[in-house]
């Protein structure tokens, strides 16, 4: 036999801690990473506009036509010992009147105010450099000439020190990732302990200690539901094992009584030769025996046909009253023998099998003058219930069946008190037959019992229009 089997759940869980955590830290190495290099090039940004500054300011004094000497000087001595500092100035015929660095700026940061109030421009330079510069406008003192102003600084320090960072930065990300992997695993371990614990006690039940019970004092607050709904399946498990050994040890015990009398009496019988009325009181008494057995199997065999949803009533409108009447003409000399006071009230008509409803009352009806002493009193009544349903009550005085016996009435072959009750005709199959009736009409049966009056009530559909 194969069984299909999902993705570990260990697997599952550090799967998507590690997934998660390499989410998280490459999008923590992306903002570090963005937020290093702008500061890299804030940093540029004001070295090259106080270079600026300091451009426009020479042009601003200067006098005389270009090419100045005087100019050129003054600007040589201020970019000396700027390294990697470039400045070139043209003319508006694009004429170059000053540089200090032969590289050529990029074409569209040559022009006159291209970049100029906006974010500084990288290119490589001829020798391979990384270059980051401005471009601005300078006006002259003596004629107002307009001059283009470029400067750029050589960025390959900052590009190393980058290039650097991130291969730092990634290689911590993937190391990360694969310790919080490991560390997943190793939690996901220690949190499934507990579920380990639970599948190793739930291991151990058997059908011989369906007792056990499932420890749910020390498990994490996720698992004590589930324990719970196990513990309450151990439960339900456990009073079904017990209802059907306490059944097949009734059925044992219901079934040897009459073959034991059969057995008995036939080996009496062979014990030496008898007459001919002898050999017929016996066969009347085997003949009882063998009628008991039959009601025995044919109720265990409608139960069986209720279990299994095989019993389909008849449905027509039976007047209740009318039925009630007519089983009271049959328990009459019963009833008479022990002195029983019989009343009936109320009227109802409902919708079922005329034979499965006359046979649950009569299960009722017999069942109360049997259990109710001498000069006791049984009443019928018939009522609605609510406008669908019709209620049927028999209530007999008595003593009252104590609270535990109440719930395991209707149980096959179960009886409240079992050593007083096994000599009576009965097998204990009535309430359980009538109940199994009365679901099968989609209704159903209580009982209650206190204050020496017990009381079986019939709820059954009301025929259509009543």
């Amino acid at each position: 036999m194969t069984t299909r089997q999902g993705p570990s759940l260990t697997l599952r869980l550090t799967l998507s801690f590690a997934l998660a955590s390499v989410l998280v830290l490459f999008l923590l190495g992306l903002i570090i990473g963005d937020a290093v290099e702008k500061h890299f090039e804030e940093q540029d940004i004001e070295l090259l506009s106080g270079k600026m500054e300091l451009v426009r300011h020479i042009l601003a004094r200067s006098k005389g036509p270009w090419p100045n000497p005087t100019v050129t000087q003054e600007l040589d001595d201020a970019l000396t010992g700027h390294h990697g500092l470039a400045v070139t100035i043209r003319a508006a015929d694009g004429r170059i009147v000053f540089t200090n660095d032969m590289r050529a700026f990029p074409s569209d940061l040559s022009k006159a105010g291209a970049a100029e109030g906006g974010r500084p421009v990288k290119w490589i330079a001829g020798n391979g450099l990384p270059m980051r510069g401005i471009v601005a406008s300078a006006e002259t003192a003596e004629d107002g000439t307009m001059l283009t102003v470029g400067i750029a600084t050589e960025i390959d320090h900052h590009e190393h020190f980058m290039k650097s960072f991130r291969h730092t930065l990634w290689s911590f990300v993937a190391t990360a990732a694969l310790v919080m992997g490991m560390l997943g695993w190793f939690v996901a371990q220690r949190g499934l302990s507990p579920l380990k614990a639970i599948k190793q006690r739930a291991a151990a039940i058997t059908a011989n200690n369906l007792h056990f019970r499932l420890p749910s004092e020390a498990i994490p607050r996720e698992l004590a539901e589930l324990t719970d709904t196990l513990n309450g399946m151990l439960s339900r498990l456990e009073e079904s094992f017990q209802r059907l050994a306490d059944f097949s040890s009734n059925l044992a015990h219901e079934l040897r009584t009459p073959i034991s009398n059969l057995l008995t009496q036939t080996q009496v019988m062979l014990s030496r030769a008898r007459s001919a009325d002898e050999y017929c009181d016996v066969l009347a008494s085997n003949a009882e025996e063998f009628e008991r057995l039959s009601r025995m199997i044919s109720d265990m065999l409608f139960l069986a046909k209720a279990d299994n949803n095989q019993i389909i009533p008849n449905l027509e409108p039976v007047d209740l009253a009318e039925e009630v009447h007519s089983l009271l003409e049959y328990y009459e000399i019963l009833a008479e023998e022990k002195r029983l006071h019989l009343s009936v009230s109320g009227n109802g008509v409902v919708n079922g099998d005329r034979l499965m409803l006359r046979r649950a009352i009569s299960n009722l009806l017999s069942n109360a003058i049997r259990h109710t002493p001498e000069d006791g009193s049984i009443a019928i009544r018939i009522h609605d219930s609510d406008q669908e349903r019709v209620g049927l009550s028999v209530e007999n005085s008595g003593p009252a069946i104590p609270p535990e016996h109440l719930e395991r009435l209707f149980d096959r072959f179960y009886r409240a008190d079992s050593a007083r009750n096994r000599t009576t005709e009965g097998a204990g199959l009535g309430l359980a037959i009538t109940r199994s009736i009365l679901r099968a009409h989609g209704g159903d049966v209580h009982v209650t019992s206190a204050d020496q009056s017990t009381r079986f009530m019939l709820l059954m559909p009301a025929k259509s229009g009543e």
